[in-house]
């Protein structure tokens, strides 16, 4: 999942960056308001965490021109703890959560976890297709055979964003966007590479490919 992080506190923005990625984001950062209302438009992330206080343009007004413009990404606002009113106002104008500062670093991963189950209509941290289950805490997943399986940080990525859009047909390059940060950004062809990986897992069925489209995975026979 691609995370969008708008900051302007550098030492903090410093310190999630690893977290976050250790959690199975690809991280994008920008530090004031302005850039960050274009990369939440132009990256098209899975997830945004908003502070309102930054340069430029404060966080609300972002949020709102978001929102006015028809972006629906699940955003968690970072408000001051003591200001409640920034709280209802971001909630207002369309946050989806917020979170006092400051904060300890497992709840916010926690809340995103969260926002995430609930954008994809789960209930646990588990996605589960076809008699595969992948355990998003842990970063492990099941085969249908029972084995557990240890995945790299990007066969986690990529097949949790296919579990959680299942029904979509997905190119390489949009696949791509949402597995690796910008600066990371390989040939689409790469995806091929993990895409195998994943068959060699879970079976060559388990991921279909669409002839001049992209993969998807097969049809739950289950539901």
């Amino acid at each position: 999942m691609k995370l969008l992080l708008i900051e302007d506190d550098q030492q903090l923005t410093d310190a999630l960056q690893p977290l976050l990625r250790e959690a199975g984001y690809a991280v994008e950062v920008s530090h004031d308001g302005i850039d960050g209302e274009f990369l939440g438009n132009e990256l098209q992330p899975d997830l945004i965490v908003l502070d309102l206080g930054l340069p430029g343009k404060n966080g609300l007004d972002v949020l709102r021109s978001w929102r006015n413009a028809g972006n629906r990404t699940p955003v968690l606002v970072l408000t001051a703890r003591d200001a409640w009113h920034e709280r209802v106002d971001g909630l207002k104008a369309g946050a989806d959560d917020y979170l006092g500062k400051p904060f300890h670093s497992q709840e916010l991963l926690a809340r995103l976890e969260a926002i995430g189950r609930r954008q994809g209509g789960q209930a646990s941290n588990a996605l589960s297709w076809r008699g595969v289950t992948l355990d998003t805490e842990r970063q492990q997943a099941n085969s249908a055979d029972g084995r557990t399986i240890e995945l790299t940080a990007i066969e986690f990525r990529l097949l949790r964003y296919l579990m959680q859009h299942p029904q979509d047909v997905h190119s390489k390059t949009r696949l791509s966007e949402h597995v690796y940060e910008e600066e990371q950004q390989k040939d689409s062809n790469v995806i091929e590479v993990y895409i195998n990986r994943l068959r060699q897992y879970f079976g060559k069925d388990f991921i279909e490919t669409r002839r001049g489209q992209g993969y998807q995975l097969a049809a739950d026979t289950q539901t």
